[in-house]
């Protein structure tokens, strides 16, 4: 059953009963109100059923309805489709985790980077920071910055949430792979996953469908290009789409052998950190968790500053029985994604203006607590 409901919708169909207006209109609403949020959508994976709420518009000028075809930036969330490209790549024999960065990037011959291997960059733990300087505006000044940086700590060690860390992991998948990184994306991994609405470049023909971002004074603005800005942040996607990429995590929706090999090799922990278990990208914490845990390890305190991390070795298998998640950002867009093996449950939550990690995450967990009463 697919619904695809008005934010005047006063109950909705969920699982055969009824989900009272206490989610997600009642934790939606208020949110809205509180961000003054043109538009969100939301879809919800639950007992086998997939459900669409939307809410409010995708451009303010405009009045457009949001639906799950609208397009939203989904910012760091594009993350996991990088360090899924990275395990295709490895699952074809093409480049091994263990390798040093260095190794497929000669211009760093003989950096730090002769000591960051691939899995570094897929879990956060290269020692990299959050962003590049402004002052990198191209590729050749990007190299040189490479060249020169020298890690606070020995990779591997702490965990420190950074942009150029998976920017460069998506740069070495694509040269694995023989092709540029947007053709990797757009022509082989999203095709493979059925994703026919998701884009890093949106075409001339879909913008129609591109929401209007807004920023925290509430003036329009989308994405500009930068370094890296593909493989860190800039896929643009709908609820439809992305509510099927979680489908695919939660194996509840078959792709291609190696291509689901690759997407359950990026669910294995690979460090612990105080707050949760680093995966590739995703990040999980076992159940029961709190909305506390959710809010502490996913708040901006996290990214901002880095975490001891220990190894675990042999990486731990991918736990059923717990809380896997993604924020992404970009200035005028909001993005969460979650999804529970064991509930077989999972949720979207886009919105065309940026809004906090901490209400994201508690406006989920209310929602997926109310799924289970």
């Amino acid at each position: 059953m697919r619904l695809s409901i008005n934010i005047t919708a006063l109950t909705l169909l969920v699982s055969g009963s009824v989900l009272a207006q206490s989610a997600p209109d009642a934790v939606i609403k208020p949110l809205m109100q509180q961000y003054q949020i043109p538009g969100m959508a939301l879809a919800v994976i639950h007992n086998g059923k997939t459900e669409f709420y939307n809410y409010g518009v995708a451009s303010k000028q405009t009045q457009q309805p949001i639906t799950e075809q609208t397009l939203f930036e989904i910012g760091s969330l594009s993350k996991t489709f990088t360090s899924t490209l990275a395990s295709y790549a490895a699952q074809q024999k093409k480049l091994q985790f263990s390798d040093a960065a260095s190794q497929w990037l000669p211009a760093l011959k003989g950096s730090a980077f002769d000591n960051v291997s691939l899995l570094n960059l897929a879990t956060h733990t290269s020692g990299t920071p959050l962003f590049v300087p402004d002052a990198v505006k191209n590729t050749r000044q990007l190299m040189a910055w490479y060249q020169h940086w020298q890690p606070q700590a020995e990779p591997g060690t702490v965990r420190v949430y950074s942009n150029p860390g998976i920017g460069m992991l998506g740069m070495i998948a694509a040269k694995s792979l023989e092709q540029p990184f947007i053709n990797a994306m757009e022509k082989q991994l999203l095709p493979a996953m059925g994703m026919q609405h998701s884009y890093v470049q949106v075409p001339s023909a879909e913008m129609k469908r591109y929401a209007q971002g807004y920023n925290k004074q509430d003036r329009p603005v989308r994405v500009t290009p930068g370094p890296l800005d593909a493989e860190s942040y800039g896929l643009k996607s709908t609820s439809s789409d992305l509510i099927r990429w979680l489908a695919i995590q939660l194996d509840e929706q078959k792709v291609a052998p190696a291509w689901q090999r690759a997407v359950a090799a990026t669910h294995q922990g690979h460090y612990q950190t105080e707050a949760f278990t680093q995966a590739m990208m995703w990040e999980y914490y076992p159940l029961p968790v709190t909305e506390q845990q959710l809010i502490a390890g996913n708040s901006s305190a996290r990214i901002m500053q880095g975490m001891r991390a220990t190894r675990i070795t042999p990486p731990e298998a991918a736990p059923q029985q717990a809380w896997y998640n993604k924020t992404g950002s970009t200035n005028g867009f909001s993005t969460y994604a979650v999804f529970i093996p064991a509930q077989k449950t999972a949720v979207i939550m886009l919105a065309n203006k940026w809004f906090p990690n901490d209400d994201r995450v508690a406006a989920a967990y209310r929602i997926i607590r109310a799924l289970n009463q």
